[in-house]
């Protein structure tokens, strides 16, 4: 486990925004919480468009819990929604997909811990102490296809990138990979063609590429040098590459 100091809450935490769309785990988090924080405030949220509303509705938590997989996002773009609402909030991501790739991706937007979902309530509670007390949680060896201190496998830090695209800049991406222009692509995603600039300005810039060419052969090889962890996760590998 590494530690990182980020912004310390000295009341500790008073209210939660707990997203999962399966309510037996909400309901776990909920009482793992309140074994911590007695007093603790929680709202849950079945969907991404749920938490927000929540927020919307004046609901200001201390911490947000998240899983990644919810009905209504994509990838680790609901986790990018989610913390550029509450950028000063810390983000804690409890999900049952553990690639390398994916925990990167997510640390490198911003999370302030990622535990899976058969953590054990006494570690989660101890992870809850230390983001209350201004550290960020970083697994090193919890379980082989997660964060460790051996060397990346090839691809995988190709993969974290591509992770880190939102929903629309995937879709340019793979347009961009079938050869077609600018305007061929406005087309087809009915888009405004400075809006298609816009994008691959974003998404070139997110994946350290400098034009397009290097964007369609970096995702030809995290397609083919893809990391071991997430050749044996299936759908971990369809949450980074889809």
């Amino acid at each position: 486990m590494q530690h990182f100091k980020v912004a310390a809450r000295d009341e500790g935490i008073s209210s939660v925004l707990i997203v999962d769309d399966h309510p037996l785990f909400s309901d776990a988090l909920a009482s793992a919480l309140e074994g911590v924080f007695p007093l603790c405030r929680f709202e849950k949220a079945r969907s991404l468009k749920h938490a927000l509303k929540v927020l919307d509705d004046g609901f200001s938590p201390d911490l947000v819990m998240f899983d990644l997989k919810l009905p209504d996002v994509q990838g680790i773009s609901g986790f990018v929604t989610m913390r550029g609402r509450v950028p000063d909030t810390p983000v804690l991501v409890i999900s049952s997909l553990t690639s390398r790739a994916l925990v990167h991706a997510l640390m490198d937007e911003g999370a302030s811990g990622f535990l899976t979902k058969d953590t054990p309530v006494e570690a989660l509670q101890q992870v809850l102490l230390e983001i209350a007390n201004g550290r960020k949680h970083v697994p090193l060896e919890p379980r082989q296809n997660t964060v460790s201190d051996a060397p990346d496998a090839p691809g995988s830090d190709m993969n974290a990138k591509l992770a880190a695209l939102t929903p629309q800049q995937k879709k340019v991406i793979k347009l961009i990979c079938a050869g077609k222009p600018n305007k061929q692509i406005a087309y087809e995603l009915q888009l405004a063609e400075a809006t298609v600039k816009a994008h691959i300005t974003a998404l070139l810039r997110r994946l350290g590429v400098n034009n397009r060419t290097q964007a369609a052969l970096m995702v030809e090889a995290a397609n083919k040098a893809a990391a071991p962890g997430i050749e044996a996760e299936p759908e971990a590998r369809n949450f980074l590459c889809h």
